[in-house]
């Protein structure tokens, strides 16, 4: 059964929101509308016990999810252009700026999803991808 964009798209999303969940990430947006683009997903990750009083509130990371069922046109994380890595930030820093009036400590990762024929979706995160 083959998969239409839109809903490969969106079955990758909801794997990768699943997966962050596991991970004790608690979603906090999904498919975010801004001037410059969507972003997949918001997520805050919890911060460890011993941190500073900045980090207490953890860590806001915007997840772009890239998912493939097919090797052609290379690994999912490769998709990931410069001009969609500007948009990205972009779209994350106006999402903070209409969301939060303090500052916070937030990053962009990518979640690479591959799944071919009835085999189990391969997951691969990159933390702070745009670093």
């Amino acid at each position: 059964m083959t998969r239409s964009p839109k809903d490969l798209g969106r079955w990758g999303e909801a794997l990768a929101a699943e997966y962050l969940l596991n991970r004790g990430y608690t979603i906090i947006a999904r498919n975010e509308r801004t001037p410059y683009g969507e972003i997949d997903l918001i997520a805050q990750q919890a911060s460890q016990p011993d941190t500073d009083l900045k980090e207490a509130q953890g860590v806001t990371v915007f997840v772009e999810v890239k998912t493939r069922t097919s090797k052609k046109f290379g690994y999912p994380e490769q998709s990931v252009t410069a001009h969609k890595r500007e948009n990205m930030v972009s779209s994350a820093q106006y999402y903070l700026q209409e969301h939060s009036d303090k500052d916070i400590d937030w990053r962009i990762d990518v979640i690479a999803i591959e799944q071919y024929g009835d085999q189990k979706p391969i997951i691969r995160h990159f933390e702070n991808a745009l670093s």
